[in-house]
């Protein structure tokens, strides 16, 4: 699950025309593959023709980035971001320690059957309506959360808000990806990387503080407003355009090498993501409780800055060369972190590997969108959040099967082994001759 946040920051700078793709290999179906652009019209007058084939650029030499249709896209960004971490640990909290499991697995398994799905809802309807989908199946329920404590009530709640958010990721994620020009996609994705992930660390502790002052209930009607009120803000967005090429699908990306590729090194990087979070504080030796809350900083701090440097790097260079190295100090630094009984081994381990994770972010998902064309965004955004989610999952799950006979500090140390696994589909892809941004 990933808000991209758990869910999911900006740059500038001109870059050289590059040639146009290589077409794909038989391997490869071709549909998922962004065409090469139609040459300009000639002129007979040379100066309307360098005119015409100008492109359109801003002050800076670049096209705007931050655009009215952008700006409003943030606002159901971030209510969605808002509907779902306040109440990710809030209900848990709600449904006693009984129902916690049950709460956040129901949450998880229909967050990921709604990224499976979501491509073709998208296709079929467009963003807009699969977008107010998704808000709407978020906001509704959370509104009737409290209207009874019944685990099964609780479950079914959490069930339909899974889907919702979702449809907001991966009808948010490809209307995103539509509003960002190409030359800056990088930047861009940075930029809405620390638009949508600065409310959710908000919003999480936000909850429970809320739920332990002032009661559960006014925390769901919350979450809930948060989410319909940002509904009124998508009719101005632009849609898919319908007359576009067919949609890709799941089934065809995962079989893809260009998309799949680069979705696997990232479902790497992300298994560590899980495991800081959940087992870092039980990992470190008690007496060192406060490296834990600077640790738990460190990391998602290092990562959105070096997503924003990433992205910076990926919009002048291509974001292909950045995934190899993000997977090297997402390991390295899960490596490192094995020594828990060291203050400095664990910041430092936390820093390179939050380092290494933001590029591997920037990098993959701004590779994948420029492996397609605007009607693959939907699935881009579905394959590449399931990655996340799946990542973050089996990390945690496995780790703690692991670190239960062998102890912390070899369950982190297998892990970075493990994960230099992925360098096998990352050297691949850097040979592959699959399109380049």
């Amino acid at each position: 699950m990933t808000p991209s946040s758990m869910p999911r920051s900006s740059r500038p700078a001109a870059r050289t025309p590059v040639p146009a793709p290589t077409p794909p290999s038989a391997a490869s179906p071709a549909p998922t593959l962004a065409p090469a652009r139609a040459p300009a019209t000639a002129s007979a007058d040379p100066a309307t023709a360098a005119a015409a084939a100008a492109p359109v650029e801003g002050a800076a030499g670049r096209p705007p980035l931050v655009t009215r249709p952008l700006m409003l896209r943030f606002v159901s960004m971030i209510g969605a971001s808002v509907s779902f971490f306040l109440l990710l640990s809030v209900v848990p909290a709600y449904a006693t320690a009984s129902g916690a499991g049950p709460a956040t697995g129901a949450l998880m398994l229909s967050t990921v059957l709604g990224e499976l799905a979501g491509p073709r809802l998208v296709g079929r309807y467009g963003y807009r309506v699969a977008l107010v989908a998704g808000l709407v199946l978020l906001g509704a329920p959370a509104l009737l959360l409290t209207l009874s404590d019944s685990l099964v009530w609780i479950v079914l709640v959490c069930l339909v808000r899974g889907l919702g958010f979702a449809l907001t990721l991966v009808a948010g994620g490809a209307l995103t990806a539509s509003l960002i020009p190409a030359e800056r996609r990088g930047e861009g994705l940075a930029l809405v990387g620390v638009v949508s992930g600065v409310p959710s660390l908000i919003a999480l502790p936000l909850g429970m503080w809320l739920a332990g002052h002032v009661g559960f209930t006014p925390v769901a009607l919350a979450a809930g407003v948060a989410a319909l009120a940002a509904v009124a803000s998508v009719p101005a967005l632009p849609d898919r355009d319908r007359a576009s090429e067919k949609p890709v699908g799941m089934v065809v990306a995962l079989r893809t090498g260009a998309l799949a590729r680069p979705a696997a090194v990232f479902a790497t990087t992300a298994l560590a993501t899980g495991i800081v979070v959940t087992f870092l504080p039980l990992a470190v030796p008690a007496a060192a409780s406060g490296v834990v809350a600077v640790a738990l900083f460190v990391q998602p701090a290092a990562s959105t800055a070096a997503r924003w440097a990433a992205g910076r790097y990926g919009d002048r260079h291509g974001p292909a060369g950045l995934v190899l190295p993000g997977l090297l100090l997402s390991a390295g630094g899960t490596l490192i972190t094995a020594f828990t009984g060291s203050p400095v081994a664990v910041l430092a381990g936390v820093a390179v590997f939050g380092a290494g994770f933001g590029i591997a972010q920037n990098a993959t998902l701004s590779l994948m969108y420029a492996r397609v064309s605007a009607s693959g965004y939907g699935t881009v955004s579905a394959l590449w959040n399931l990655a996340y989610d799946g990542g973050m999952g089996v990390g945690a799950l496995g780790f703690g099967v692991l670190a239960a006979p062998v102890g912390y500090p070899v369950a982190f140390t297998v892990t970075g082994v493990l994960m230099l696994v992925a360098l096998i589909p990352a050297l691949r892809d850097l040979r592959a001759p699959t399109p380049r941004e």
